[in-house]
This record gives C-alpha cells, structure tokens and sequence, in this order.
C-alpha cells in the first residue's frame, strides 16, 4: 500500500469515495481518504446503488472496539467486505467465520502448532526458502521481488500442513486468486468468476487431500484438524477443508507483502537501512515497523449485534462495518509521526494482525519468517535500487505489491551473512 508524503484530508471528497472498488487500491490513494475520515467522519457511510451499505473505521480505538467486541460485532455474517451482502457459507464453521464460544473451540487446539517447540522447529526451513527466493539478488538481472515473495509463506504452510511441495505453486495462484480476485494478474473474465473458481479449486484440492490423509499418522496441522475435538466431537470433513483453507489463504494473503513492502521502504528511506544494518538488533523493531507500515491485511468486516455508539455516531444493529487496519495503524493520536517509516520505533502497538479474539493465529510464524528474511536480505539490500515502478494490488482485502522490479548494482554481502 503506497504511504502519501503529503496528506491533505481537507481537499478529499468523502462524498464520492468508493472503498468498496478493488481497483482504488491498485491507482488511488486510500492514505489520504483515509486520514479526511479520521478527521472529518470517523465513522462513515457509504450506500452502493444496489442498495448495499456499509460503515467505515478508521480510527484506531474505534478499530480495537469492532474488533476486539464479539458482543457488540460478530464476524459470522462474513469477515471480508467482499461478503457485503452475501454471507458467509462457511459461518459457524470456518475460523474467521465464528465467533465465541466456538471460535474458541475451534482454535485452542490448534494454538500450541503454530507456538513454542512447533514454531523453533520450522526456522531452518524458512531460511532455506529465504534464500531461494533471494537467490537472483545475487546477479545483475532485473528480478520480481513481490513475485518471488509470494512462494515464501507457502514454504512454511505447506511444511506445517504437509502438503506436497509440487502443489504449491498451483495453491500460491488459487489463493492469489481469492484473495484479490480483480487483479489483472489472477482475474479471470470478471472478479465473482475468479473468486468462485479459486474457492472450487482450493476446495476440491482440500477435499481431495483428506481422503488421502484418512487414517494416517501426523501431527500436521491438517491431521490435526481431522481428528481434534471441538466442542461435542470431530469436525466434519467440510469443517476440516473450510479451515485449511482459511489458514493457507491468512498465509499467502498477508506475508509476502509485507516481506516485499518493507523492503520498498527500506530503499526509499535508506538513512532506515544505514541504521538497521549498523545495528541487526533492530531487526525485530523493523519487523514491527514493517507490519504497521505496510499493514497488509487492509481491512476486515464485522455486523453489528446491537446499536453500537463509536466516535462520530451510532452503528445500527445489524449493520455491515468495514475497519480499515491501515489507518488504525496510521492514527495520529497513537502513532508519533505516523507516517514516518522508524525502524526504531517504540511502543509500536499496530493492529496488523488484528485484536481480540481473531487476533491471527500465525502471528508468531509471520514474525518469524520475517525476521529471517530481514536476515537474510539485510546484506543486499544496500545494493539494491529499484528497476521499474512498483505497482498495487488491486484488492480491498489485502494491501501489497503486484510487482516490485529489482536490480542489483553492487554485491554487498551474500544470503546468510547477517547475524
């Protein structure tokens, strides 16, 4: 998501501002609407003409509250606003698409493989798959980081899901897919299309994958799902293939953006780069920065349960409610400077994960396979400078890079020489 120099909420008419439109994220400026709405209409309405509506967040107590609240809002009439309307065919069943108490079922059993000894043991593996999608830093050919981010995060997810590695290329696109079906890179003829058939293709291969795992030993995160209890017994088999899919879609989705904008921003703010390669114990203050900085989960839609007060009105019960993670993390009565990348950054308390109870389950994961990266990545990037303009994703789900061209005009180190 670019990040406006010169915001300027007075001149943004929130009279004729479209959220809802993927394609504003990929040409438009949302930085700058969003912060006119932080000032002027903290709480915002947009109708669309088929008679949908929804309610804007932008500030980042309010953020908390939807959030954090599933009294007040609930995540079972669809999480994404691309749901608007429609639904969910996987509430009550679907992690994302529940909420307490069986939100809690569902997740407690899974908690401790994406913690502890479970996340340790995947390290290796992710420096392994860092430096392979490194591995054209080390000659002078122009080269895609955004591209060859977008395999990183599957490298962990397939090794914690067991899923065979020739498949993950295909999973990589399908999820790509979902997940910003009105990009020209993955749509196919119209945006519903592309997301019905993504959502039939990773069903199907899910679907496909149980019956192969039936009775087999494995303490996968798959195999954890056929056969944990939640609540009164097992899951059935579409409850096990909604939420593998929810879990490779939260990784594909996310991580590789932030792994690609970070690095953007670190060479476009190189005195940041001087600092963090002076000193690799900035490393995790970085990877905080670039999750608030780029902020790639852009948004996540809630309902309301009852008339709920926030700043600038009251949500009506039973009204659909964006919350934009981006401006939460861009509010200038948390944030010093907040539009200042500070790789020194203290007290850094960005929502890029979420809060409260559907604060991601890969968090941890995410973390550290960013902090790996940065690892790895630091010794180049000092060599590095930009071939092309970057370009944006087209997608009010997830805020990243389409493309991020690279080319390396001086070798500055090699994969694995950072601390």
């Amino acid at each position: 998501m670019r990040i406006t120099s010169s915001i300027t909420p007075d001149a943004v008419d929130l009279d004729h501002v479209d959220l809802l439109d993927a394609h504003f994220y990929a040409n438009g400026d949302p930085h700058s609407v969003w912060a006119a709405m932080r000032r002027r209409a903290p709480l915002h309405r947009q109708d669309l003409p088929d008679g949908r509506g929804f309610w804007s967040v932008t500030r980042y107590h309010d953020a908390c509250r939807v959030l954090g609240s599933h009294d007040d809002f609930g995540s079972e009439q669809g999480s994404l606003l691309g749901q608007l309307g429609q639904g969910d065919a996987a509430s009550g069943r679907m992690l994302v698409a529940t909420d307490p108490p069986r939100h809690t079922e569902l997740r407690r059993p899974l908690t401790h493989l994406f913690t502890g000894k479970a996340l340790a043991g995947t390290e290796q593996r992710i420096r392994q798959a860092v430096r392979e999608v490194l591995a054209p830093a080390l000659g002078h050919e122009v080269w895609d980081l955004a591209q060859r981010a977008a395999m990183l995060p599957m490298a962990v997810a397939g090794v914690l899901m067991d899923l065979p590695q020739e498949d993950w290329p295909q999973l990589v696109r399908w999820t790509g897919m979902a997940a910003a079906p009105e990009d020209p890179a993955f749509r196919v003829k119209n945006g519903p299309t592309t997301l019905a058939l993504a959502h039939h293709q990773l069903f199907a291969y899910f679907g496909e994958q149980y019956e192969l795992r039936a009775g087999t030993p494995g303490d996968d995160v798959f195999r954890l799902l056929m056969t944990m209890n939640a609540g009164d017994g097992r899951l059935s088999v579409d409850e096990v293939v909604v939420n593998c899919y929810s879990v490779l879609l939260g990784a594909n989705a996310t991580t590789p953006h932030t792994a690609a904008g970070t690095v953007l921003a670190l060479l476009e703010h190189p005195e940041q780069l001087r600092a963090v390669r002076e000193d690799p114990s900035l490393i995790p203050s970085l990877v905080e920065e670039g999750l608030r900085w780029t902020s790639a989960a852009s948004s996540f839609l809630r309902h309301a349960k009852r008339d709920v007060e926030l700043s600038g009105g009251v949500v009506p019960k039973g009204d659909a409610v964006a919350v934009w993670v981006g401006s939460a993390n861009r509010d200038e009565s948390v944030f010093t400077d907040p539009y200042r990348f500070d790789v020194g950054r203290g007290a850094n308390r960005h929502i890029a994960f979420g809060f409260g109870p559907h604060y991601c389950l890969g968090a941890g994961v995410a973390r550290l396979t960013l902090r790996v990266f940065l690892q790895e990545a630091l010794p180049l990037i000092g060599g590095w400078e930009l071939a092309g303009e970057p370009s944006h994703l087209a997608s009010n789900f997830v805020a990243g890079l389409a493309a991020l061209p690279i080319r390396a005009t001086a070798q500055s180190g090699n994969p694995g020489q950072a601390a």
